[in-house]
């Protein structure tokens, strides 16, 4: 591994960076976006009961914010729950934003290094090339020389791609993910307000 390294000359560095960025980012999104973490099942009827029982209590809505993202959203209805569904719904909407934006948090990053990768690895190919044609002397070509540009080229565009690939289709996967989750969430915040509202049983 090291030997492609040092063949791949210096403009390898940025990529190497970039694929421990990339590695460290969707190791930490399968974790962060585990749907037992996001939407633990049952949540939404465990609230329901509870509220029936002693209402919106300051323990039921603290512990909901700490739970997960969906508990957060169901705490900003319970936290307006003598409001108007007006009211209730533009809270939970509010803080639906701040969910989003924690969902999709690095996916940003992670999108622009499965884009650049491919750029990164071209501009190591043109390196390559330079290489290639610095080392055309007047009376003939060096072959090391020659071999060396030629390996930096190839290397570099391989291992651009070898981080594009795997970071695009973990990006698409991620936000394909969260706009599922969030749309998800949707669903029970409302069913949450019809509840509260007594428009609906559970």
């Amino acid at each position: 591994m090291f030997s492609i390294i040092q063949a791949a000359g210096w403009p390898i560095w940025p990529l190497l960076l970039a694929s421990i960025i990339a590695v460290a980012l969707i190791i930490e999104r399968l974790v962060a976006l585990r749907r037992s973490k996001v939407i633990p099942a049952g949540l939404l009827q465990r609230v329901v009961a509870e509220y029936r029982q002693n209402g919106a209590s300051a323990a039921l809505v603290g512990n909901l914010e700490t739970h997960s993202p969906l508990g957060r959203i169901l705490a900003a209805g319970l936290r307006n729950v003598g409001s108007s569904r007006e009211v209730m719904r533009e809270t939970i909407e509010e803080t639906g934003a701040v969910v989003l934006h924690d969902l999709e948090r690095y996916l940003t990053t992670l999108g622009t290094i499965a884009s650049i990768s491919p750029l990164m690895g071209l501009f190591g190919t043109v390196v390559g090339m330079i290489e290639i044609f610095g080392s055309q002397a007047p009376g003939g070509s060096n072959p090391i020389q020659l071999a060396h540009g030629i390996s930096i080229a190839l290397y570099n565009t391989g291992f651009g791609l070898l981080i594009a690939i795997p970071g695009m289709i973990f990006w698409r996967h991620f936000r394909a993910l969260v706009d599922g989750y969030v749309a998800e969430m949707q669903q029970q915040a409302v069913r949450l307000v019809e509840v509260l509202h007594g428009e609906r049983r559970a």
